[in-house]
């Protein structure tokens, strides 16, 4: 069994503020070892679940915050920002048979997370379908073209339950939740526990009703905090502005809005 981790840093445990996300701040280290740590136990609950190679990618970032010199010898980390649009999915293909996401967060424009937002920071909100669009309904949709069935989540509370709307077979563990500026947070090591064990489980389910059926038609609609960001990607090919601060984009492949969020998003 072949399996693709994705991981981000805001929804591993206990982080709560900006600094403890970025690699130039002091407090930064230790939770990028609990990111390390936290990928470490999905792994580990996947290869008692039968998993044999597990590819992750470091989706935060820089995409070099997990320590390799810690992975074990069925895993290939993938760090570095390839500049591929799959971004924080760059290496799937469809020879993977699921993917699990480790320290997701919640949506740009939602409430259930301090740190929530969308790839960056520019977007007040991002709309698929009329949909507030997270990293893990986008990601998912990317795993959905090449036919991988979603399997796993951890991260806040928020982006849990959205997970289980969009796939309602997911295993989930909600490592804190969001309230204003702040978050409750389990232990570390509880966190570590209950991922593994989660891990496991959801590998050995009835992967096949977690394959997602992607909508027919697209419709991208971002709103962006600054007007000046909006005027100037509604040059972009299919963006049209629809007010100061928004565009939007209709296509019927998702490949045309995984590559639009690329030029326009950053």
């Amino acid at each position: 069994m072949k399996i693709f981790i994705s991981a981000d840093i805001e929804g591993i445990a206990g982080v709560t503020l900006p600094a403890e996300t970025h690699s130039d701040e002091k407090v930064y280290q230790k939770f990028a070892d609990q990111m390390t740590l936290e990928v470490l136990a999905a792994a580990e609950g996947a290869v008692k679940a039968g998993a044999t190679e597990i590819v992750i990618k470091d989706g935060h970032g820089s995409a070099t915050n997990i320590d390799v010199l810690k992975m074990p010898e069925c895993v290939t980390l993938i760090r570095g920002k390839s500049g591929h649009p799959y971004n924080m999915m760059y290496g799937i293909d469809d020879t993977f048979d699921g993917v699990m996401f480790v320290g997701y967060h919640s949506a740009a424009g939602t409430d259930t997370s301090p740190l929530a937002h969308t790839n960056t920071g520019n977007p007040s909100y991002i709309k698929i379908n009329g949909q507030a669009a997270s990293e893990f309904m986008i990601n998912s949709y990317i795993a959905a073209m090449h036919n991988v069935p979603v399997l796993f989540i951890s991260g806040d509370k928020g982006i849990c339950e959205e997970a289980k709307k969009l796939v309602p077979n997911i295993t989930t563990v909600e490592t804190k939740i969001g309230v204003g500026g702040s978050t409750i947070n389990l232990s570390p090591d509880k966190v570590l526990k209950l991922i593994k064990q989660n891990a496991e489980e959801a590998l050995k389910k009835d992967i096949s009703q977690n394959l997602i059926k992607l909508p027919e038609t697209f419709e991208d609609e971002i709103r962006f905090k600054q007007h000046i960001n909006a005027y100037k990607m509604s040059f972009y090919p299919g963006m049209k502005a629809i007010d100061n601060h928004t565009v939007k984009m209709t296509t019927n492949n998702f490949m045309d809005i995984v590559t639009a969020h690329m030029f326009v998003l950053y």
